[in-house]
């Protein structure tokens, strides 16, 4: 009978300890937010949290310490499913599409520009007179000044891209630049073509011209120096051809019809700006409200002057501009100069066509060796191609013929397509992905004050002393400075790597230590929760 007392006892012991074990699973279950068992089986699986953690859905707490982002570092692009995962670029697929519009932008916006050579002169035989001193002068700022405005309006581009995001800004700049290029074509005068070609036109390709820029980041990480490559080869594409059907249509149909078909250019711009199809996360400053209004930050949220804490990038950013004091000097005058030194029996057009196609050439080779070259490294690239930017611009006075001005122009091409093609890849090793669209905007717009500056000059120097010999040996100056300048920054960068090192590891130490000693301490919280547990 004892016997069967104590085994029923134990049998009775062993049920209410099942039952409790019931009534925690019960208690589990109506705890969880979602009321559903099926949720709380799950969590109990560790293969289903794996499942769901690698689908980006979500993580369980136990398996792995998710990162906290402090308010004052930038966000990492992520999942655009809005996972946890840190978001890849598919190197390829939609990204051709968005790489071709990026390549026609290119193409119509510095197209353009680099052939102001021959609207140039047909400006001054439209609007010139032979009594004017300063004609060159005068006529020089109308591209002088679309040239700069372009960079000039940068930093304020780079604000509207993280605001408003690369397809508005794109679509909306396009339109801009068709009303600017189309108000020019009803001037009477010069003056107002600074206004409207000089400004409005410019203001527009700025907003266009950006974005192409840092939304290929957002489609190619690997392949990003050939792609960069491949899309400001479109420029090179347009620079060899619109010189010619620009002189044709300057001699057919006039200044003012021709400034109307360009206008088609700027049309098909404005569609491509529809392709640049957002990927990652959204970061938009603006705070909406439920009215439907929004409410903008203050400056320093929108502003993001953190980049300039990094000494490599204030080096990038100062020396560039200063190699540019002469850059566009030859773009504006030398059409010019040809027909004074050698005379009307050459086709100038031909020197534009030369730097045009070993520009793309170049953009396409260098675009595809940056690549190869790690890191910051890739800045030597421009070194070299400021070095010999500079000496070619001094070899066009000392050239008495056609065929040496020709010889100039294509060397001066390959090294301009190799210095515009890395600039992109260089923000992205300097700054991060996060931050190149703002760092990208700050250097172009300290690359307008020379770019806006230069061939003004040039064209003071050749109405003064009647040859622009002068113009053209300062000219080749300013980019051989600037390379030396840049030569500092893979040393500069390197230190700064090697001090963030070791503060990291001298941090770690110092935790490290403070835990072991906080655990040798027999006041400590843990001891003080070990020995509760014991006592229990």
């Amino acid at each position: 009978m004892s016997e069967d007392k104590k085994e029923s006892s134990t049998d009775l012991q062993g049920e209410e300890g099942l039952g409790e074990e019931l009534d925690l699973k019960s208690a589990e279950v109506e705890l969880d937010p979602s009321g559903e068992e099926d949720t709380a089986a799950a969590e109990s699986s560790p293969l289903n949290v794996e499942e769901k953690k690698e689908n980006g859905e979500w993580s369980s707490g136990p398996l792995k310490e998710e990162k906290k982002i402090s308010d004052g570092e930038p966000e990492p692009l992520m999942d655009p499913e809005g996972g946890s995962k840190e978001f890849v670029p598919p190197e390829g697929g939609w990204g051709w599409v968005v790489m071709l519009a990026a390549m026609w932008c290119n193409g119509s916006v510095f197209g353009i520009q680099n052939a102001c050579g021959v609207l140039f002169v047909s400006l001054i035989e439209v609007f010139g007179s032979k009594d004017d001193e300063q004609l060159r002068f005068k006529t020089a700022w109308v591209n002088s000044l679309s040239m700069g405005m372009i960079f000039f309006c940068s930093p304020v581009v780079s604000i509207f891209t993280d605001v408003f995001g690369c397809r508005k800004t794109a679509v909306v700049g396009a339109a801009v630049g068709i009303i600017g290029l189309l108000a020019s074509s009803f001037v009477s005068s010069l003056e107002p073509l600074y206004f409207t070609y000089g400004i409005i036109f410019a203001c527009g390709c700025s907003f266009a011209y950006q974005p192409s820029l840092v939304i290929l980041g957002q489609y190619f990480k690997k392949r990003l120096g050939l792609v960069n490559g491949i899309v400001t080869a479109g420029s090179s594409l347009f620079t060899v051809s619109l010189p010619f059907i620009l002189s044709y249509l300057l001699e057919n149909i006039g200044l003012f019809n021709t400034l109307r078909v360009l206008c088609i250019l700027m049309f098909i711009l404005f569609l491509a700006g529809f392709t640049y199809k957002p990927l990652g996360p959204k970061h938009s400053q603006l705070e909406f409200r439920k009215n439907g209004k929004f409410k903008i930050p203050p400056a320093n949220k929108i502003f993001n002057f953190s980049i300039f804490k990094s000494r490599s990038y204030c080096i990038w950013a100062f020396g560039i501009p200063t190699a540019l004091f002469g850059y566009f000097v030859p773009y504006v005058h030398l059409i010019n100069h040809v027909k004074e030194r050698i005379g009307g029996d050459v086709k100038e057009e031909v020197l534009l066509l030369c730097i045009g196609v070993t520009s793309g050439v170049g953009r396409l080779i260098f675009g595809r060796v940056a690549d190869y070259i790690p890191g910051v490294k890739k800045v030597y690239l421009q070194v070299v191609s400021f070095f010999f930017i500079g000496l070619m611009s001094m070899m066009i006075p000392v050239c008495h013929n056609f065929g040496g001005l020709i010889a100039v122009c294509l060397f001066m091409g390959l090294f301009d397509g190799c210095f515009i093609c890395i600039m992109a890849p260089i923000a992205f090793e300097l700054v991060g992905p996060e931050n190149v669209s703002q760092a990208i905007g700050f250097l172009l717009g300290f690359m307008s004050i020379p770019m806006t500056v230069g061939p003004p000059i040039a064209g003071i120097l050749r109405d003064r002393l009647g040859s622009y010999d002068v113009a053209f040996y300062l000219a080749g100056i300013p980019p051989i400075i600037g390379g030396l300048i840049l030569c500092l920054i893979p040393w500069i960068h390197g230190r700064t790597k090697i001090k963030t090192a070791q503060a990291v590891n001298g941090d770690t130490e110092e935790k490290m230590l403070d835990n072991a000693v906080s655990t040798l301490q027999p006041g400590s919280a843990e001891n003080t929760n070990k020995e509760d547990i014991s006592v229990v």
